[in-house]
């Protein structure tokens, strides 16, 4: 996950709307079951989810009063925790 993508995607959603994000993960997900898809095309894929999974929590804990910059470091600090585990 990439910060700087979130809180791309993170402006995005508050700009417009989050079903689009939810809408974009959809179709990323579905095209997960092609066969074609190579190892590395797969892999992007996967990143961009995990980045707009991580854009629509932010957005969530801000909806709930948490202030973006603490959401954005809460967040990332439990994803880091997650991968040093």
């Amino acid at each position: 996950m990439k910060l700087p993508v979130i809180k791309h995607l993170l402006s995005f959603v508050e700009e417009n709307d989050e079903d689009y994000l939810v809408e974009t993960i959809e179709v990323l997900e579905n095209l997960t079951e092609l066969d074609k898809i190579s190892d590395e095309e797969m892999d992007v894929i996967g990143e961009l989810i995990s980045n707009m999974y991580g854009a629509l929590e932010v957005d969530k804990m801000i909806k709930e009063g948490t202030p973006k910059k603490e959401a954005l470091n809460s967040f990332m600090k439990r994803v880091l925790g997650s991968i040093d585990q």
